[in-house]
């Protein structure tokens, strides 16, 4: 077919180049399709026909149309997260309040589907209701009773749906609490003790994280960046952790990539790295190297002194000591990992191990 005008795609084709580099590209867009599925919508590639059909054939345009197909990658929530309003009078708090926004924004930004749990606690004492102890509150047979029937609700959506990534729970409640539960005093043990909640500990299958710990998303990157090889492996790490659902800010990304920079730059550069230091939960720090990065080791006493925990990767086997990995001062001010997988871990993913699973899973899909 003939046409008097070309479209978009066709005028963008000089700068595309050839046709590997538009499925190279395609690959890549699929790629974060999968990790990002709220942000996905549909990618169409024009390219010349003449680039596909015979070299008589010199135009013409085909379409390739490549639609996302997103299977829902979800969590079990605990309702109270997204309506405060079911908890106990009195015991939240503005931090907690915090807290549960940034809980829901970061399934906002990686378009994790929220199915709330059912409250137990709501359902059997009421929305107005003082704090109590499952042994002062909850301990009756009719409480048991709503139990097996509320965990056989939650399981019939497991079964329809596939696993979820993992259950996000709110710590000290005695039915949801993921590391700490408000059980009651026995004489066993205290009354606030380790362990799961009453309702959740009936999904130990499931993995769980509390609700504080999984609204604690925000890296920030530290690394050095002056060769292509550092940049190529801050990339990769920065891609990890997106996997992992960590939302990442990356120096190199803003600007701090290149020795040209006047003095206005500088300034620049150091106040916004600054800023997305503090606005960070989370510091990565990769330490490589006879001696790590002086820029790098800067960052890290930074957050170190706001408070702001430091997880340093090293994955240099040479050692600064007999008992030292790294100079010591970096070693005491965060905690060292010595591989990618062990900083994942310690990240403390969530449904760590899942994620990834999942994402085979579509892929094969």
């Amino acid at each position: 077919m003939d046409r008097g005008v070309l479209s978009a795609g066709e005028r963008a084709w000089p700068a595309v180049g050839s046709r590997r580099s538009v499925f190279r590209g395609s690959s890549v867009i699929l790629e974060k399709t999968l990790i990002r599925p709220a942000r996905s919508r549909r990618l169409t590639v024009h390219f010349r026909g003449s680039q596909l059909l015979s070299r008589n054939a010199r135009s013409g345009i085909i379409y390739v149309s490549l639609a996302s197909h997103v299977l829902s990658m979800y969590v079990l929530m605990c309702p109270c997260i997204r309506e405060p309003s079911l908890r106990a009078r009195g015991i939240t708090g503005e931090s907690d309040l915090r807290v549960f926004e940034r809980a829901l924004a970061r399934c906002r930004e990686f378009g994790l589907e929220i199915v709330p749990l059912p409250c137990p606690e709501t359902l059997f004492l009421g929305r107005d209701r003082v704090p109590g102890t499952f042994l002062e509150r909850l301990n009756r047979e009719e409480f048991f009773a709503l139990l097996d029937r509320l965990e056989a609700e939650v399981r019939e959506i497991i079964a329809g749906r596939g696993p979820p990534l993992c259950i996000v729970g709110v710590n000290s409640s005695p039915a949801c609490g993921v590391d700490t539960t408000y059980y009651g005093e026995d004489g066993t043990g205290p009354s606030r003790r380790e362990g799961r909640g009453v309702f959740l500990a009936r999904f130990p299958d499931i993995p769980a994280i509390d609700v504080t710990g999984f609204s604690r998303y925000r890296v920030y990157l530290a690394a050095p960046l002056f060769s292509a090889a550092e940049r190529r492996f801050n990339e990769h790490l920065r891609d990890l952790l997106e996997k992992h659902l960590f939302s990442v800010f990356l120096p190199q990304e803003a600007g701090e990539d290149s020795g040209h920079r006047d003095e206005e730059s500088q300034k620049r550069i150091f106040s916004q790295c600054c800023e997305e230091i503090s606005r960070s939960d989370l510091v990565v720090a990769v330490i490589d190297g006879a001696d790590a990065d002086s820029g790098t080791s800067f960052e890290m006493g930074y957050a170190f002194a706001k408070g702001i925990p430091v997880i340093s990767l090293r994955t240099d086997f040479r050692r600064a000591g007999i008992h030292e990995c790294v100079n010591l001062m970096l070693e005491q001010s965060s905690r060292v990992v010595r591989s990618e997988e062990e900083l994942v871990e310690v990240l403390g993913s969530p449904g760590y191990g899942h994620v990834r699973a999942w994402q085979e899973k579509k892929m094969e899909g």
